[in-house]
């Protein structure tokens, strides 16, 4: 989860040009005053937002009044009614897509790779991330691997990256299977031979189930799964070899198969302590961790099991017996809590003298802390100095530790070191020297004497540093939400997170040699897309995407920058002048710019106007219910009038005019229908002031407000508001809703998740079509492949329909044929699709692969 600059450096008082760092641009000298309240509010969105993935949801969603915290909302559009769905599902649907016939031309990649979060120009005071000293970034990388010249990303949900000059230069791979969710790279020493191990396993709240392991002899160039479907369904977080056996820690249960011989021997599960008789899918046995300890002869095998909410499970397990079956015993470790752990990374050092381990605390996460002032849900870093994994462990590193390193995170405070350890956490030995450990959270540290002291070496970013605003400024940095480390045999050190990829030597001291590898990774991770006319030529697109906030592509560039920073989510743009557009943080706030998102940092170049609750200053009477990524619209034939939607649904008359702010004593949003107290909105569609509105409530099983899962529709067509009543639509959470420009009665609904075939009680097909204003509806969705559906637009009498699995059209006037849309789309989720305003081109929103473009052939 990336925070927006505004939470440190927003309301800037005292201001001075940098000149050095990032010249030109007014910065505060110092670090802002209110930074710890800042961090506060950031906190809060940690812990709403990066909390489940296709992994549900468990009971710690938030706040109740929270309909779907980030946690499951997007979870919930491709698993609801069901808290889970078996990966079987994906891949048969992949299958049948795949086996359509194609219709039109060759998609081309519209993003240049990276977003430049620093771009001069674009340095708005409170909404941008300038000064942070990040430079280029890219989607999640979630897991790395080297092999002598070769580098090894992996992503999100943009596959596997592969570079053989140590990461200048990359090249895509890994991009059409049915998931391109990676959760673990391994390299075979013996072959030199890359495993991959599929399904994202960080808990982030768009986390993608994966679909087994897979292996390739020619350096990522090609794949061939490894095993039966054994790991389907499987997140798996770590692949290692014990020499003999190759080990996979997953979501359920640690697996192993022999590391030579045919490739389609079946894994065995070795270690599944939890009997979970209630089916709880947050009792899986989650193994977030295996290592081997060198010079055992492969018998030392120890596996952490531990969630992030804790269970009565969660501990090490250790086998001296080469990791058989039967042969895992839970230990009591000296020195280490065993009653409070939850996920955890494991490292030996290179000569096994000593074992190192991050554990976060599932009580310090629920809230029971030492002390109320701290944030932290990090229980600590843990050494057995003799490598024993029973221990003696000493406590070497806690949040006040790190937190007084040189970290940009202070302790206490609301946002400290550690603050999201179930999210994001690794630790590692230097192959080369046992005394030097890195450990990943939000910041990186090192320590060069076996934890004996720590040094922050990438902080959380430069804003709090003494350096920022200096006239030297700060060195760059690496961005926020570590997730994976590897380092090479020369001594190079490689980093991911929720940014991509950075480098430096590991002789390298303090803050000082990182570089980004970005500029050729094309891994943004989108949610929504926008089109309008640029004044300065051609056609620009903005752009909502998970961590790093809303991008713009101007005119015929493929150039990336990011004016706005955070989590970005639904977008607004005049398809006139694109300099006007409209883009959200979270829980609707929206904020506005009608200069193109353009400062020299000395003045603001967008301003908030939310009706949601969910922000630093709600309005009275706000909305309590705004999903996480919550949608928005401007009204097709009256742009000025925008609609927003969450348990209310609001309109506003004013469009880039609108005002909505507590300190201004005014709102110009106004509700015009309640949905209920339950329902939260999913999607949104204004025409002519005729509205559809799609909503869930309450939206999981698990959901506090009780009674499972409901969707429904709510129209204001024929004069007055009412609840849509059809018993052929499928209870499953919308996804979009279109109308017919020419026809406010003829409309569409589309619908995410998986037919009942895979989910109980899920109904059937995915897009649907009413002539009467949503009275009576038509299952259309005819040959489609059963994947969810996540977008439509109408265009030249073509229905466009993304999905999970590509983009598939159908003609308006035979609607239930469908074909797939154009060749060399990658598998990438397809978030979002819109047209630019020409009408002839379509632009696909990916989820790991970035936006894409295809002109269309009628």
């Amino acid at each position: 989860m990336l925070p927006r600059a505004s939470l440190l450096v927003a309301a800037m008082v005292a201001t001075a040009v940098l000149t050095g760092g990032t010249p030109g641009v007014a910065v505060p000298r110092t670090h802002h005053p209110s930074a710890d309240r800042r961090f506060a509010a950031l906190a809060r969105q940690v812990h709403l937002s990066n909390t489940g993935g296709m992994q549900p949801a468990d009971d710690d969603g938030g706040d109740p009044d929270d309909p779907v915290a980030g946690t499951l909302q997007f979870a919930a559009a491709r698993t609801a009614p069901s808290a889970t769905v078996s990966g079987a599902a994906l891949a048969a649907g992949a299958a049948a897509g795949d086996r359509l016939p194609v219709r039109g031309g060759t998609w081309s990649e519209v993003t240049s790779g990276s977003a430049d979060s620093e771009t001069p120009g674009y340095a708005d005071p409170s909404y941008s991330d300038y000064g942070s000293g990040w430079g280029p970034v890219t989607g999640r990388a979630s897991a790395l691997a080297t092999d002598g010249p070769w580098v090894y990303a992996g992503f999100a949900d943009g596959g596997v990256w592969r570079s053989k000059d140590t990461g200048r230069t990359w090249t895509p791979g890994f991009q059409h299977a049915s998931t391109e969710s990676i959760g673990s790279l391994w390299v075979n020493p013996a072959d030199h031979s890359l495993w991959v191990g599929t399904g994202e396993a960080n808990t982030s709240a768009d986390n993608y189930t994966g679909q087994g392991v897979y292996r390739s002899a020619d350096h990522g160039r090609t794949f061939q799964r490894v095993g039966g479907s054994e790991l389907l369904n499987a997140q798996v977080a770590t692949l290692t070899t014990n020499g003999s056996y190759v080990f996979a820690a997953t979501s359920h249960g640690l697996w192993r198969r022999p590391l030579s011989g045919r490739l389609d021997t079946p894994w065995q599960r070795v270690l599944s302590p939890d009997p979970n008789p209630d089916k709880d899918p947050a009792r899986t046995s989650i193994i977030s961790s295996v290592t081997v300890r060198p010079g055992s002869h492969g018998a030392t095998v120890l596996a952490a099991l531990g969630f992030r909410n804790g269970t009565p499970y969660d501990g090490l397990y250790l086998s001296t017996k080469g990791g058989a079956p039967g042969t895992f015993q839970r230990i009591r470790p000296a020195g280490i809590d065993d009653s409070d752990i939850g996920r955890t990374s494991l490292a030996y050092a290179p000569d096994g003298s000593a074992l190192y381990a991050v554990i976060q605390s599932p009580a310090y996460t629920a809230g029971k802390r030492p002390s109320p002032m701290q944030s932290t849900s990090l229980k600590g870093v843990y050494k057995s100095a003799n490598g024993d994994p029973n221990g003696p462990w000493t406590l070497v590193a806690d949040a006040g530790t790190l937190g007084r390193s040189g970290s940009a995170q202070s302790f206490p405070s609301t946002y400290e070191p550690g603050v999201g350890s179930w999210y994001n956490q690794y630790v590692k030995v230097d192959p080369r020297d046992p005394q030097h450990v890195y450990v990943g959270l939000e910041e990186v540290y090192e320590s060069r004497d076996g934890g004996a002291s720590w040094t922050t070496i990438a902080p959380f970013w430069n804003y709090t540093l003494p350096c920022y605003g200096t006239a030297t400024g700060c060195p760059p940095t690496v961005h926020t939400d570590q997730h994976a480390i590897a380092i090479n045999d020369e001594g190079r050190l490689y980093v991911g997170s929720d940014g991509g990829v950075w480098t430096r030597l590991t002789t390298d001291h303090a803050t000082a040699g990182w570089y980004d590898l970005n500029s050729g990774l094309h891994t943004l991770q989108y949610f929504y897309v926008g089109a309008g006319h640029d004044p300065q030529g051609g056609t620009a697109l903005w752009g909502g995407l998970q961590d790093n906030g809303a991008t713009l592509v101007r005119g015929n560039s493929h150039d990336v920058i990011q004016p706005f920073a955070g989590d970005g989510g639904d977008v607004i743009v005049d398809p006139d002048n694109a300099d006007r557009a409209a883009v959200e943080y979270t829980y609707g706030d929206i904020a506005v710019t009608t200069v193109g998102g353009r400062s020299d940092g000395s003045a603001a170049a967008f301003r908030e106007i939310s009706p949601g609750c969910q922000i630093s200053a709600p309005i009275a009477g706000c909305d309590p219910k705004m999903q996480f990524i919550a949608p928005f619209t401007a009204d097709r034939a009256n742009g000025n009038r925008w609609v927003i939607s969450g348990r209310y649904v609001w309109e506003t008359q004013k469009g880039f005019g609108t005002v909505c702010a507590k300190a201004a004593g005014t709102c110009d949003w106004q509700p015009v229908h309640d949905l209920g107290e339950t329902a939260s909105t999913t999607a949104v569609e204004a025409d002519n002031g005729v509205d559809y509105v799609g909503w869930c409530g309450p939206c999981l099983p698990s959901d506090e407000d009780g009674g499972g899962f409901k969707s429904g529709i709510a129209t204001n067509y024929g004069g007055t508001w009412h609840t849509i009543t059809a018993p052929n639509l499928p209870n499953r959470y919308v996804t979009r809703i279109v109308s017919d420009p020419a026809h406010p009665a003829h409309v569409y609904a589309v619908y995410g998740a998986y037919s009942r075939k895979w989910i109980p009680g899920g109904g059937v097909g995915h897009v649907f079509e009413s002539l009467d204003g949503g009275a009576t509806w038509r299952d259309i969705s005819g040959n489609l492949p059963d994947v969810p559906a996540d977008a439509m637009v109408i265009a030249k009498g073509q229905l466009i329909l993304a999905t999970d699995h590509l983009v598939y059209v159908a003609d308006v006037r035979t609607p239930t044929r469908w074909s797939r849309l154009g060749h060399g789309l990658p598998s990438s989720v397809t978030t979002d699709i819109a047209l630019l305003p020409s009408g002839d081109t379509v632009v696909a929103a990916t989820h790991g692969r970035g936006l894409w473009r295809l002109r269309l052939s009628r």
